[in-house]
């Protein structure tokens, strides 16, 4: 398989920060990766990173066969699809949902003047229906709960049919409810051979949907543990991701875990 990232040795500081620390890291078409690590970690800064929107300051970045600092970003970044929390904040509110997942596909955040065919208008409804929400096409964006948000910017990221998949912390801020049918949508993704390579930013395992295949562990900006996830994702290796003893579960395809107790 074909990488579509690759970082070599990749740094990034700004000022006396390091926000990563030599990242190698390599993801191949078909992998669906979650990324975990403390805030802090640098987690979004390699999203960024990955996403074409950040140079780094040390190291070698490939994107989609491209060497970042050689190419012109703004013809990569449409074969990305991105969703995060920066993105979600320039989202008119009053924008038709259907608009919010069509506008993609000129790279813009609100309608204004451009011209969509019948061919973008499918895509988008059928996007909306792949994800669970078909039923709120015609809804204002700043109507919908926070669950419903989360899915209509998975489904705004998948309308360039990019050939890389990146969100950052999808589930944060959901209840429980909106976390699993955000986890449900993004498992069926997981399973389907015809998405792309898949890059998932979390704090919590609990989030990583059945079908991710691999797993990167961050802390401080460095590499604790990458690989298949039912190889790396162990509790010695969350416990020094995270800088504390932990439990980890597996059971029915999702994990869990919590602070291993105090002997008293």
């Amino acid at each position: 398989m074909a990488a579509v990232l690759e970082f070599a040795d990749v740094t990034v500081r700004r000022g006396t920060t390091t926000l990563l620390d030599s990242v190698t890291w390599v993801v191949k078409e078909g992998e669906r990766w979650v990324v975990l690590g403390p805030n802090g970690a640098g987690k979004t800064t390699l999203l960024q990173v990955a996403s074409a929107r950040m140079h780094p300051t040390e190291g070698v970045v490939g994107v989609l066969g491209e060497l970042i600092g050689t190419v012109d970003v703004f013809e990569l970044r449409p074969r990305i699809g991105l969703t995060s929390a920066a993105l979600a904040e320039r989202i008119p509110r009053d924008e038709l949902v259907r608009d919010v997942v069509v506008s993609a596909a000129y790279g813009i955040v609100g309608r204004w003047r451009e011209h969509y065919d019948d061919l973008d208008h499918d895509r988008a409804d059928d996007l909306l229906l792949e994800v669970g929400v078909a039923h709120l096409a015609d809804r204002t964006f700043g109507t919908l709960s926070e669950g419903e948000r989360k899915r209509v910017q998975v489904a705004r990221a998948l309308m360039t049919d990019p050939e890389l998949l990146l969100l950052d912390e999808p589930a944060a801020g959901l209840d429980l409810g909106g976390r699993e049918d955000l986890v449900a949508t993004l498992s069926n993704l997981a399973y389907d051979p015809d998405a792309p390579a898949t890059v998932l930013v979390s704090h919590h395992v609990e989030e990583i949907p059945p079908g991710f295949t691999h797993a990167l562990m961050l802390r401080k900006g460095a590499v604790v543990a990458e690989g298949p996830v039912e190889e790396v994702l162990t509790a010695a290796n969350l416990s020094t991701t995270f800088g504390m003893p932990l439990l980890l579960n597996h059971e029915d395809d999702r994990w869990a875990a919590r602070r291993r107790p105090r002997h008293r």
